[in-house]
């Protein structure tokens, strides 16, 4: 199986959207229940889905699709 993402923020992506998800990575830190505990994290594995949804509320796009084999 093979599948490609999309990621998409209005405005420039070096600035705007890179901001944008720095600053909601910080709430989500902060703010969040955030049971994974020590070591060195992805932000993958220690926001997970509750940082998907904060950048969703944000104006943030995710989009996946299988591409044909």
């Amino acid at each position: 199986m093979r599948l490609k993402g999309k990621v998409a923020a209005q405005g420039d992506p070096g600035y705007a959207a890179t901001s944008r998800m720095l600053a909601e990575s910080a709430l989500c830190l902060a703010f969040d229940d955030n049971p994974t505990t020590g070591g060195v994290l992805t932000p993958a594995s220690a926001m997970g889905m509750r940082l998907v949804e904060r950048l969703r509320r944000a104006g943030m796009t995710f989009q996946v699709e299988e591409l044909s084999t």
